[in-house]
């Protein structure tokens, strides 16, 4: 209330003191016509002169009115066709002249674009012209700085009837080069700061996601992860220097578990600012070490035997092997389709987090009887399961496969796929039992089985919600 009554005092006071000079000045012109009245009435042609001076007068007045009337500030009236910021009658671009409209009229894209500007003032502002012009909002802006140069990233929303060719044309024309652009959708409105620390709370609680946050840190690229000694036991030379290499489209990290992480993209340069934030990841997971989430759930078979699901991890390691004796050179063949005495060699692999993520199923009693991987293959996941010979047929290598491709859809991969070989039925009754479409391939005696997933990316949950689940 007070602050509204002193407003209404002030619109008082002020219309107080324009009534009293408006009086003022009434006064002064009577005064003044008065004495020219009397110097020129006693003259002759006095009256036509006053009568002249009059008509004069209502002639000006009149057109200042009109004048003021046609030349207002006001804004125009609602409705009216408005051309958006930016354009008018002496503007000269090949961007089309689009008038205002609702954007709820018609539909939208979101689009990510990627453009490198000139690093002189006003480039920005030129460039966020043109996407105007279009019609295109920008959502978010994240700047890339270069020794020569900016690297700006937009997320925009479009109208749904611009193609991406004329926005790529207007980024040029407005001094956009190196345009990069591909559609997005509503996972990426998260600000980045947002984006950066769910990435860093994934890697914190679980060390096989590490890969997973550099891929959805640095969008779609080629993550391999080389161990400095092969499952034989030959050093590999894989390294890397402690602060990390960038090489415009490929950049080389130090493996906290050994070995090196090489990160390739070759359709898009790397940047130093997304060069940073990659090793402060890496960074973190070495700084925590070797950590899996301890979450359990425990299931009845069909007989009435309780086992239970769980993470596993290099901890495993003896009791993974003591399974693999008791497995027989039939089983093992057709897991590892090589020579039965290797593949105690591939454990110490599997089991670690760097590559994947390993389900163990264990008994009542504590025994390991079976176990489950997801695997990180570049690009691709491969899903791999072994049973002990006596727990076979009990549903046990379809509830893994099951919730191994759950994790696969949880991490947004697009696909999996299982190498077996044919006479191998119970793995490919597993894969058709997910209801998933499959692909088929046999080459030399070898069945490569591939399933298409959603590739709409899930949230990872944290372990303890998982455990809740």
């Amino acid at each position: 209330m007070t602050d509204v009554t002193s407003a209404r005092t002030a619109r008082r006071s002020h219309h107080w003191r324009r009534d009293v000079t408006e009086l003022a000045a009434l006064f002064t012109a009577v005064a003044v016509a008065d004495a020219i009245a009397n110097l020129i009435g006693h003259q002759p042609d006095g009256p036509y002169l006053l009568i002249a001076s009059a008509v004069a007068l209502a002639v000006t007045a009149g057109f200042h009115t009109w004048w003021a009337r046609r030349h207002s500030h006001a804004p125009p009236p609602t409705g009216a066709g408005l051309l958006t910021e930016g354009d008018d009658d002496s503007s000269h671009t090949d961007a089309p002249r689009v008038r205002a409209s609702d954007p709820a009229a018609e539909g939208t894209a979101l689009w990510r674009m990627r453009t490198t500007v000139r690093d002189a003032p006003g480039s920005l502002a030129v460039l966020c012209g043109a996407l105007a012009r279009l019609r295109v909002d920008i959502l978010t802006l994240q700047t890339h700085p270069l020794a020569h140069g900016t690297v700006d990233e937009f997320l925009l929303r479009a109208p749904a009837s611009l193609p991406a060719q004329q926005l790529s044309r207007a980024t040029s024309a407005a001094g956009g080069s190196s345009t990069w652009i591909e559609r997005a959708d509503t996972h990426d409105l998260v600000d980045a700061p947002t984006r950066v620390l769910g990435l860093a709370t994934r890697t914190a609680l679980d060390a096989a996601e590490l890969p997973l946050a550099l891929r959805q840190l640095l969008g779609r690229c080629t993550i391999h992860s080389l161990p400095a000694v092969t499952v034989t036991g030959r050093e590999t030379g894989a390294t890397a220097p402690v602060e990390g290499v960038l090489e415009e489209t490929v950049m080389r990290l130090r493996d906290p578990s050994g070995g090196a992480i090489t990160i390739e993209r070759p359709y898009l340069p790397f940047t130093p600012t997304e060069f940073a934030r990659a090793r402060a990841l890496v960074e973190l997971d070495a700084r925590l070490g070797p950590r899996v989430p301890r979450s359990e759930h425990v299931l009845t078979l069909p007989e009435g035997n309780e086992i239970t699901v769980r993470r596993a991890d290099q901890g495993d390691l003896r009791a993974a092997r003591a399974m693999h004796d008791r497995c027989s050179e039939q089983t093992l063949r057709l897991r590892y389709h090589g020579p039965v005495h290797d593949a105690d060699r591939y454990l110490d692999h599997l089991l670690s987090p760097r590559f994947g993520r390993t389900l163990a199923v264990q008994t009542a009693s504590g025994r390991l009887v079976a176990l489950g991987h997801l695997l990180w293959d570049g690009d691709e996941t491969e899903v791999a399961l072994l049973v002990e010979d006596e727990w076979q047929r009990r549903g046990i290598g379809s509830e893994l496969l099951g919730r191994l491709v759950a994790l696969a859809i949880e991490a947004g991969c697009e696909n999996v796929y299982a190498v077996t070989r044919p006479s191998n039925t119970g793995m490919v009754a597993a894969m058709r039992a997910l209801s998933l479409p499959l692909d088929y391939q046999i080459e030399e005696g070898t069945l490569v089985i591939t399933a298409r997933l959603d590739a709409t990316p899930v949230r990872s949950l944290p372990p303890y919600e998982q455990a809740g689940r």
